[in-house]
């Protein structure tokens, strides 16, 4: 029986540890986090995923969850890495979990291991920073003493259609041998196409731009959106009809602020690279500049409606619908709920927070308390809590503004309950 070891039991590593054992492999799980262990060891899931949760229960102590290095590292013939790599306070790379994780594998690690990366890096991580610390422990991977290779995560947590089990994947490896055992591995877990990649930098690089991508997308459509505003046209109808356009178009959608451990952090993942490389990401700084704004946009969207009946934000009583990053999960990583929370009680706003998902972060216990204690909300994360919530209760707890930040409520009814509404490039 194949043995492997999930560094890493969060988003990416758990789900991936569910898939392993379901697939008959023997597989432990490695966390310095002793409440995760412990969560995973009662098969009761650490983050609010209906998939694991469903999945953990299912597999009936499958997987076996350890703080200890050396209970499972030197056990196990696949050692998978999937801890997060964030940006600091400056937005640059922080790379301190993978090189602890690569450094504590390093001790236990026997030879011949594949050693897969996982977590999202820019290219050129593993040679400079993974290697050097195998090498240190007398490990050289262009020998094939320790198999490395890298495989980018691509969890979208709370999607319906992909999961861990039918996302298609890419891999590349130090050597050649490195990406055939890797891709070997993947296929023998996923119901998709593995796809081997020339060399390591370009699997590195394959995250980092399928992110940007995405956040320079939705930079783009978040400054249309200020623009239509302007101009009085309704941003979320022209995506649909520009939709209808068969080829080289793909909606993406304003908001509130672009959150989440990938797509608000992997673009300076390579502006940083660049900045190595004597190169300047104009572009993505830019797409980085615009959607960092769109919290405080959101903010002033609210401050424009207040001076319609002649109110003023500082004092204003402020129900904020929302903390996750996005819709139906409990992760709140980099979400703009934060930001808009900050700029709210900076300008002397009180403020009262609930999101269903999240346990600990609000203020107020429900929504209806929430409605009950504020005269203005700001929907900030499209829960289906939030988007299914009788809009009569608005009127019931007389709200006068409502600052849609995902479009997704009924505008017209809104309106017609004599509420001032504003969407993002939607009014």
């Amino acid at each position: 029986m194949v043995s492997v070891t999930i560094v890493g039991l969060g988003y990416v590593g758990l789900p991936l540890a569910c898939l392993c054992a379901e697939k008959g492999l023997k597989v432990y799980g490695f966390d310095v986090d002793k409440n995760k262990v412990d969560s995973v060891n009662r098969q009761t899931s650490p983050i609010d995923d209906e998939y694991i949760v469903g999945k953990l229960k299912s597999l009936r102590n499958r997987i076996h969850a350890t703080a200890d290095p050396n209970e499972c590292i030197p056990n196990s013939d696949v050692v998978i890495v999937c801890v997060p790599t964030p940006v600091d306070r400056n937005n640059s790379p922080d790379l301190t979990a993978v090189m602890n994780s690569a450094s504590t594998i390093s001790k236990f690690i026997k030879p011949g291991t594949l050693l897969i990366i996982e977590s999202t890096i820019y290219p050129g991580t593993i040679e400079e920073i993974v290697l050097p610390i195998l090498k240190k422990q007398k490990f050289d991977a262009y020998r094939n003493d320790v198999l490395v290779a890298h495989c980018p995560e691509r969890i979208d947590p709370g999607n319906k259609q992909f999961k861990v089990n039918n996302l298609p994947r890419v891999v590349g490896g130090i050597t050649k041998e490195a990406a055939e055992k890797a891709a070997e591995f993947y296929r023998s877990i996923i119901d998709a196409s593995v796809t081997e990649v020339s060399n390591l930098k370009t699997a590195e690089a394959t995250k980092i731009i399928e992110n940007t991508f995405r956040d320079v997308n939705i930079a783009f459509v978040n400054e249309m959106a200020q623009s239509f505003d302007k101009a009085g046209i309704d941003i979320m109808e022209v995506i649909q009809v520009a939709s209808t356009k068969p080829f080289a178009f793909m909606p993406h959608y304003p908001g509130a602020g672009v959150g989440g451990h990938c797509i608000a952090q992997d673009p300076y993942y390579m502006i940083e690279r660049g900045k190595q490389l004597g190169f300047n990401h104009e572009f993505l700084k830019l797409a980085r500049k615009i959607n960092n704004y769109m919290p405080h946009y959101t903010v002033e969207l609210l401050e424009n409606e207040l001076k319609k009946i002649k109110k003023a934000l500082k004092g204003a009583k402020v129900g904020v619908l929302g903390l996750a990053y996005k819709a139906n999960v409990d992760d709140t990583r980099e979400s703009p709920a934060f930001e808009v929370i900050n700029v709210l009680k900076t300008k002397g706003a009180e403020v009262f927070v609930f999101d269903p998902h999240v346990k600990n972060g609000g203020n107020v216990k429900d929504l209806d308390e929430l409605l009950n204690k504020s005269d203005y909300i700001i929907l900030v994360t499209d829960h289906r809590e939030f988007k299914e919530m009788g809009l009569e209760k608005l009127k019931k707890h007389k709200i006068l503004v409502v600052i849609d930040g995902r479009n997704c409520l009924d505008k017209e009814r809104i309106k017609s309950m004599g509420i001032l509404y504003h969407g993002i490039g939607r009014s």
